[in-house]
């Protein structure tokens, strides 16, 4: 199959599989850059591929659940040539203990020309945080932390002292009474409560922003051509380890290049990194 030209996508129109307003940070991006026009199914629903409440878990990885999202939204746009979907992760940092890793992927698919292209996203995500609480005083204190009402809060149960959200679960939390009214409930219930930062996107402004930053990804995997074949998404795929260590010399951790390879041709480089020294701190002989 032929390579796409860099205006393929402009002027098409693309089917989002998101019921949480996504279209807001993933649209313009596309049609900016792009040309691609998006649309949202109706009362489409990407709950059913995975909660960040735990109530329904996501099955396989965030790959797995993007490409579940686009076949849905083709199912339900059988014309549509070109699907999107996006799809959030939340884990420990791998270096900054008790900070949470965020990681965002935004996914297309082109039916056109077969392609499986994808925008990453990965920063640290202090903003997603989870307290039980024994008091309505101590859930409003987290509440203003957190920046409630713009940034969404989730009361749930707890049970043998974790969260329980099949016991209960408040979602709909728009104001301080209904806030207070979920926690007040689980508290006569079971004398505590658990509270944590709702991380839907349209309940986390700051999980928004990422997920623009994520389709900009996207973008330049599909300005990013293959040398040998001008098939896009010819992009760093894989951290090659041992970055000289500043003292010693001796190889560390970090990575000193990035493999590149086409999934079309099989065209491979390997691009260095811009630094030529790792820190001591990431030696492990230096810093054992």
């Amino acid at each position: 199959m032929s390579s796409p030209p860099l205006d393929a996508l402009a002027g098409r129109t693309a089917v989002l599989a998101t019921l949480h307003g996504k279209e807001a940070a993933i649209g313009p991006v596309l049609a900016r850059f792009t040309g691609l026009h998006v649309v949202v199914p109706e009362h489409f629903d990407s709950d059913r591929f995975g909660t960040f409440s735990r109530e329904i878990p996501r099955a396989g990885s965030a790959l797995d659940a993007a490409r579940a999202k686009i076949a849905a939204g083709f199912a339900c746009c059988p014309d549509a040539t070109v699907g999107l979907a996006s799809e959030g992760s939340f884990g420990p940092h791998p270096a900054l203990p008790f900070v949470p890793l965020g990681t965002e992927l935004v996914l297309l698919i082109d039916r056109v020309y077969g392609l499986e292209l994808a925008g990453w996203h990965r920063a640290p995500a202090p903003y997603a945080r989870g307290e039980r609480v024994a008091s309505v005083e101590a859930a409003l204190a987290l509440a203003q932390q957190t920046g409630f009402p713009a940034q969404g809060l989730i009361v749930m149960a707890m049970a043998d002292g974790a969260p329980a959200p099949q016991l209960g679960l408040y979602k709909a939390l728009d104001d301080q009474a209904a806030l207070v009214a979920a926690v007040d409930h689980e508290l006569a219930a079971r004398g505590e409560a658990w509270l944590e930062t709702d991380l839907r996107a349209h309940r986390c402004p700051r999980r928004m922003r990422r997920i623009r930053r994520a389709a900009l990804a996207l973008v330049r995997t599909w300005r990013s051509r293959c040398p040998a074949c001008s098939r896009p998404g010819y992009v760093p795929a894989m951290a090659i380890p041992g970055l000289p260590c500043g003292w010693c010399r001796r190889p560390t951790a970090l990575a000193r290049a990035h493999r590149l390879q086409c999934d079309g041709c099989g065209h491979a480089a390997e691009r260095p990194v811009r630094q030529s020294l790792a820190d001591p701190a990431h030696c492990d002989h230096c810093n054992p």
